[in-house]
């Protein structure tokens, strides 16, 4: 019988996680569909019932319900608790386990693809949803030296600047600086002009958004010495990157990201070990295919 995997988002234009998802099911031709659910915020206790269904073997979860899930989970995994964001979910006979894939898929790209290692390094955040908890919470982690956050929304960077400093306080080793400032604070500029990674956490030039062809980011702020990280995968090279290559800045876009934490999700729903080289082809291609 054929299962099913669902990704729960709004809007989903954007996403190519269907054709990469498809693509490693098929590799080991599994009788699973991977569908796109776009999702309205009213609409979301209805589609977890969906996900319980037998039919159903789990979901993806992106913006902007990574946060709204939550509390609707039966359970949770350590790291997605402590993140306080779920972006798989996982069918149990009926009982919904979240999980963050996010979190692993953000360090392996910003390693591997980036070259960087946070460790002792100054971070500078736009953004404090579901994609920046998992972000700053794996960067705190792996050491880096200090956090400063931003978003739109005032209190939820300071919310999630709080979390993180209540998270580590029991932590082994030096926890970093983490502060949330607003934009028109002197010393976010400063922040910015000293740091050595810049990572954009907002859908913020995001194809087939009302946010298309924009940046998070003027692009006289950007710091020439840093690696501009943005996990919008959807154009390749989105605004804020293009004026960061312009600005002579290393960048890394969020197509890494994407793959890697869909092999993760993919291993948590079947068991085997994910295909990662067919799941970056079918990636680009579905890209190139909308004019990434």
């Amino acid at each position: 019988m054929t299962k099913y995997v669902g990704l729960i988002g709004y809007p989903l234009g954007h996403s190519v996680s269907p054709a990469m998802q498809q693509a490693s099911f098929d590799y080991y031709k599994l009788d699973l569909r991977y569908e796109a659910w776009e999702t309205k915020p009213s609409e979301l206790g209805n589609i977890l019932e969906r996900v319980r269904h037998p039919s159903t073997l789990g979901a993806n979860v992106t913006v902007p319900h990574k946060e709204a899930v939550l509390p609707l989970m039966d359970e949770l995994d350590d790291l997605s608790l402590e993140i306080g964001a779920v972006n798989t979910i996982v069918n149990c006979d009926g009982r919904l386990v979240g999980y963050n894939t996010d979190a692993g898929g953000f360090l392996r790209a910003l390693r591997q693809k980036g070259g960087v290692d946070p460790a002792g390094k100054g971070v500078v955040l736009l953004g404090a949803g579901g994609v920046a908890r998992a972000a700053s919470f794996a960067l705190a982690r792996a050491g880096a030296k200090s956090l400063v956050i931003t978003d739109i929304i005032a209190e939820r960077a300071h919310r999630l600047a709080s979390d993180l400093e209540r998270s580590l306080a029991h932590g082994q080793g030096p926890a970093p600086n983490i502060r949330a400032l607003f934009r028109d604070d002197p010393r976010f500029v400063e922040a910015l002009s000293g740091c050595d990674l810049l990572v954009n956490c907002t859908p913020i030039g995001m194809r087939h958004s009302a946010s298309e062809g924009h940046s998070p980011l003027e692009a006289g702020l950007i710091p020439k010495r840093a690696l501009v990280y943005d996990v919008v995968y959807n154009p390749i090279e989105t605004l804020l990157l293009a004026d960061a290559k312009r600005a002579g800045a290393r960048t890394l876009g969020g197509l890494a990201m994407l793959v890697y934490q869909g092999a993760l999700a993919f291993e948590l729903w079947t068991g085997r070990e994910a295909p990662i080289d067919i799941m970056f082809e079918a990636a680009k291609g579905a890209l190139f295919r909308d004019g990434g």
